[in-house]
């Protein structure tokens, strides 16, 4: 499984040529490059303008889920869908946010899109042992860092890699990734120089790709 950073919380998982994207946004609401790629599956934690630019990456033929609680199988590419909020209020701040839980190539890949709070034991119960954990760790509008890492200690996944954090020319007000990465323990710290990489080389590790 290839993965690849678009920045800000835009993820994209490629399999035998098969690309899911998560939470595409398009780039200059943000200050960012637009993501430059195309989904056959398109995932969308929550209708925020960050996160929800599904004409950027999509295709005529592509698949689009947005806040979708549940299961389904989309061209062998298993979905779940898990319920919970972007504000420590329930969501009558933010309002919700689906995490989800993708199982392709027999790797499973959890991304928390805008989680404001920690998830119920039920919810943490599905992420746990996934191969790659994609939270988000720049605050201000998401969890806290601290918050981050207490979720990666409650679900042990074999490997993590942060999102939605300040990096250079971004306009929101977030945390660099250094504010996560002082918290982690029994984990490698890798930071990368492309913005891409294989999930298989890697074991036990914070993956810091390269921004796009």
């Amino acid at each position: 499984m290839q993965v690849t950073w678009h920045g800000h919380a835009c993820v994209s998982l490629s399999v035998n040529d098969y690309v899911v994207v998560f939470d595409p946004h398009d780039g200059v609401s943000l200050g960012l490059k637009k993501p430059s790629i195309q989904g056959d599956l398109v995932l969308v934690s929550h209708d925020h303008f960050d996160h929800n630019a599904v004409n950027v990456v999509a295709k005529k033929t592509s698949r689009v889920f947005k806040m979708f609680y549940g299961e389904a199988v989309v061209d062998k590419v298993k979905i779940e869908g898990l319920r919970t909020f972007h504000d420590k209020s329930k969501g009558k701040r933010r309002g919700e946010n689906a995490v989800y839980v993708v199982t392709a190539g027999g790797v499973r890949v959890a991304h928390l899109g805008d989680l404001g709070d920690a998830p119920d034991d039920p919810t943490l119960n599905k992420l746990s042992g996934v191969d790659l954990l994609i939270l988000p760790v720049g605050g201000t509008f998401t969890i806290e860092p601290d918050e981050a890492w207490r979720i990666v200690e409650l679900t042990r996944p074999r490997n993590i890699m942060p999102i939605h954090y300040w990096i250079p020319g971004c306009t929101l007000p977030l945390k660099p990734v250094e504010e996560f990465t002082k918290h982690v323990k029994d984990y490698n710290i890798v930071k990368l120089s492309t913005s891409t990489f294989n999930l298989k080389d890697y074991n036990k590790s914070v993956i810091i790709p390269a921004p796009p």
